[in-house]
Parts: structure tokens; sequence; C-alpha cells
């Protein structure tokens, strides 16, 4: 072979290698990532020639692919739509978008995951036809379903939390939509649909338990203010604060009062233990002021507070502000003024303390599970952080029981069963009606779910309702379908 044809040969074979790598690079490796890419709206096309993946909730199909008779393939088809949306969201390849756990979880989904890697190898050999993994979710559907009844056409939304793992049992919000209207192939009727959900004043596009507009946590934040003191070292369940029945705000001349007025009690001094008890804000208020926004925002952060979580859904993150003067501080002690809260952040907080104060990453996603039923990916669970010592957190533990036993939260109690929560009434302007909170978790010696509830517009009484008569309920049901009861 002459030295010009074997360099000719030599270099026909690096171009080859080189087309063979590039092509598959593009095919294999780089798949997900241009799979993903927001200006690739020809992935979202490409994926209905592909009969997408299940996502299933205790065993079932809650959102499943049908045959479609014209350009796409295949239609998705949603089960019990309306109560899972916050949680499957929706794909459309006419409108190129896609929300929820359809998009979080795409890559999987449409069969481009890193963990398909070998099935795509397979596929490109064999010929097959190309097919997508089925996400496996935490979620109990008849905890979802409890949750979702529970609720009802109240505004607002409930999401419970396995506390030792962070695995979320449940989350629905409220208003809903059907999942099946936007993820039609009628482009006409898909955005006539989208343009009234969006125009909607209710936004029932938003997932209240992660994002939305976030509300004020109102007494619910008290758990985060007892934590900053008892992590202190400078105080415990039995110290007291004055027990005032107005109270002015540091550096200005507004006055607050405790909920219904009042002192908390009788005597002139108040326990930390009872303040929380009776959810009473002058203490709480006192207390916040004293121990100084820093230290506040400190321990909030350990439970979450100023971060965004990925369930794989991204969440917003709940905000304790910085750089707030004295009266802010204080407003902050019953959870008013400028921090704000999801009732995800809320049940991360319940859960933390039931879980020794140790937080757990929120997470909705167990496992992904490919065509031939093997188990390509799981999600183990994972450390956020530490809030506060288990010894400490024993003495809020105990706190909390006696809020739901002989307290504020009375409304929570389950027969047989030691509940411990903590309820919040947060205001919203002079006028506006109360958003309405609950948080907490049961059984109380051995947590088996942490719940946090929030009803917005006032549960539809204005001014009237409290989080004891209208959110501590519906987190009993929902703690009650986790136990069996």
């Amino acid at each position: 072979m002459t030295t010009q044809l074997r360099r000719l040969s030599i270099l026909m074979l690096v171009m080859f290698l080189v087309l063979f790598a590039s092509t598959s690079f593009i095919q294999v490796v780089a798949a997900g990532s241009l799979a993903d890419n927001p200006e690739n709206k020809r992935a979202l096309y490409d994926s209905y020639e592909v009969q997408r993946g299940s996502i299933i909730a205790s065993g079932s199909a809650i959102a499943t692919s049908v045959p479609s008779d014209d350009v796409y393939s295949w239609q998705r088809v949603y089960t019990d739509s309306e109560m899972w949306a916050p949680v499957t969201g929706y794909i459309n390849a006419a409108l190129g978008s896609a929300t929820g756990i359809e998009q979080a979880m795409n890559q999987e989904l449409s069969g481009t995951g890193s963990s398909q890697f070998l099935s795509r190898v397979q596929q490109i050999f064999t010929g097959q036809s190309a097919q997508g993994s089925n996400v496996v979710l935490s979620l109990d559907a008849d905890v979802q379903q409890a949750a979702y009844d529970a609720l009802g056409d109240l505004q607002g939304a409930v999401i419970a939390i396995e506390p030792s793992t962070g695995r979320i049992l449940a989350m629905v919000t409220s208003p809903s939509y059907d999942t099946n209207l936007l993820a039609s192939h009628d482009t006409v009727a898909v955005n006539q649909t989208y343009d009234e959900l969006v125009s909607a004043a209710v936004n029932p596009l938003y997932n209240r338990a992660i994002a939305g507009n976030l509300n004020p946590p109102g007494s619910t934040f008290k758990l985060v203010v007892v934590s900053t003191a008892l992590a202190s070292g400078e105080y415990t369940p039995e110290s007291t604060l004055p027990n005032l029945s107005s109270y002015t705000l540091p550096g200005t001349s507004t006055s607050i009062q405790n909920f219904g007025g009042g002192t908390c009690g009788s005597g002139d001094t108040v326990t930390i233990a009872d303040a929380l008890r009776l959810s009473c804000n002058i203490p709480m208020a006192e207390l916040a002021a004293e121990l100084g926004d820093d230290a506040i925002r400190a321990e909030a952060e350990k439970y979450g507070f100023n971060s965004s979580f990925s369930t794989p859904l991204e969440s917003t993150a709940s905000s304790y502000p910085t750089g707030l003067d004295d009266a802010q501080t204080a407003l902050t002690g019953f959870g008013q003024g400028q921090v704000t809260a999801t009732p995800l952040q809320m049940a991360m907080v319940s859960a933390g303390i039931a879980n020794g104060g140790v937080v757990m990453n929120p997470q909705m996603v167990d496992e992904v599970i490919g065509p031939d039923l093997s188990v390509q990916q799981t999600f183990d669970p994972s450390e956020y952080g530490t809030a506060l010592d288990s010894t400490l957190d024993a003495e809020l533990v105990e706190m909390m029981i006696a809020n739901v036993s002989d307290g504020a939260a009375s409304n929570a109690r389950i027969d047989g069963v030691e509940v411990a929560g903590k309820t919040g009434t947060a205001e919203n302007g002079d006028s506006e009606p109360y958003t309405l909170w609950f948080t907490g978790f049961a059984p109380a010696d051995d947590p088996q779910v942490a719940v946090a509830v929030v009803v917005e517009n006032g549960g539809g009484e204005g001014q009237s309702g409290t989080g004891n008569t209208i959110a501590a309920p519906i987190a009993k049901k929902v703690m009650e379908a986790v136990l069996g009861k």
C-alpha cells in the first residue's frame, strides 16, 4: 500500500470515527440536555412519537399515554385530573409547554434520561420503538383523596410529609383544574381553556402547596420563634415574659393585642409554654424582640426558610427577610409583618420537630422503572440539616402536644392518638379576610406524618374563621388517613 493510500485510509477512518462519536453523543449522551432545552420545541413534538411513561401513585397510573389518530401519535390522559393536577401538571406539544412532574421528569418519561443510557443504545442497535420509563411517586392515593375531600371548595392547599424521610404523601391545592383539557391536541380549545384559567381571579394554575402568592404564616411561625429561644440556651419552656393586654411595638406608637383581646391567662407574667399553648401574640412579640431578627432568621433557615427545594417540583422560597427593625422583628414573633411561607415550608418545620430536630429534604419521587420493569433509578432520603438539639426538640414536642390536648389547636385531636400541632390565624389588613393555618404531626411519640394546611380568603368567613375551626379539622382528616383511623 502506497503512503498516500495509507494516509487516505487513516483519514477516512478518523472521519468515520468522529462522525460515529458525534452522532452517538447527540443521540445518547446529549439527548437529555437537548430535550430539556426550552428553545428545542421539536423535542416536545418528538416526545409524542414515543409512548411516554406513566406517572404512578400507589400502584396505579395517574397519567398515561394512549394511541392518538393525529400527527402526535399519542394522547396524554390523566386520572382524577383535578385532584392530581398540582402533582402531575400537564404536557402539550401543540402549546410547546409542560408543567409539574411532566416537566420535572420529562427526560425519564420520554426515555432520554441518563438512567436510560443502555436502553437508548439497545434501541439504536435493535431498531426497537422508543418508549419512556415510568415515574413512581411517593404520594399515597388514599391520603391524597382524603386531603382533596377535606379541603373541598375552600381556597388553599394541603401537604403531608413523612418526617423521617421527607417523602411527600399528599399535595393538594384548590381551586384546581382539569389537566386533560390542557393536554388536548385541539389547539383552539386548549388556548381558550388556558386563557380562562390565567384570567381567573382565584388563580387555579397556582400550586399553592409550594408556590403562588405566599401567605404570612401567622401563629404557626411561633414554633420557629420558640425553637430559636430554646436553641439560644437562655430560655426554657418555663421562662416568663410580661403578661400584657396591649403591647407597643418598639420604636413606634403602634400597639398590638392578643387574639380576642385581654391578657394571656392570669398573672403578671406568662411562661413561654403557656404563651404557645394559648397562642398569645404579645408574649411572642416580646420574645422575638429580645431574640433579634438575626437569631430568628438563622433558626428559620435551619428549617428551610429562604431556600427553594426541588422535590423535583421547584418550590418558591419562604421568606424571613434581612434588615428588619425591632418593630418588624416583634411582628414576626407571631408570623406577621414581612415573613411569608408555603405550606411545604410549615410542614417541614413540623416534620423537623417530629424527627428529633433533623430536617429532611422533601421529595416526591421514589423510583424510575423502565418499560421492562427494571428499576433504573431510586431516590434516597437526604438530610437538609439539624434545626434543634434532640433534647431541646423534645421540649418543643411537649409544648406542641399541649397545644392540641389543652390549648388553641383542640380541633386536631384524634381519639386514641397523641397529636402535636399549632394553629395560625394570620391577618392581611384591617378589612381583609384572614389566612388560616394548621401544622402538626402524629402520633407524637412515633411520628408517621407531618401536615400543613393553609386556607385562604378566610375560608369564606372573612375575619370570623380561625385556624382551629377551619384548618385544624382538615389536617385531622389527613392524619387519620395516614394512620388508618
